[in-house]
């Protein structure tokens, strides 16, 4: 009876766990429209100012990082 009902639990956990993953998924890809404009806007004043050597190398990559985060996307560097 006790194998049971750890298994029953662990069953609920996994059940929890995946409902919070699901969750934070849609808060990720749910930016409103004008956030993701802003967002790629900032990013297009960025690659100006790295362009023009305003910015060091890293910390434009730094602040990309960041607002790829934001969007959702990742980077594979």
């Amino acid at each position: 009876m006790a194998k049971r009902a750890r298994e029953l639990s662990r069953q609920e956990k996994q059940v929890t766990k995946r409902e919070k993953r699901d969750a934070r998924s849609e808060e990720k890809t749910s930016l409103p429209v004008n956030h993701e404009d802003a967002l790629m806007e900032e990013f297009a004043r960025l690659s100006e100012r790295y362009s023009a050597k305003q910015i060091s190398g890293s910390e434009y990559a730094s602040e990309r990082e960041r607002i790829f985060g934001e969007l959702g996307l990742v980077t594979d560097e």
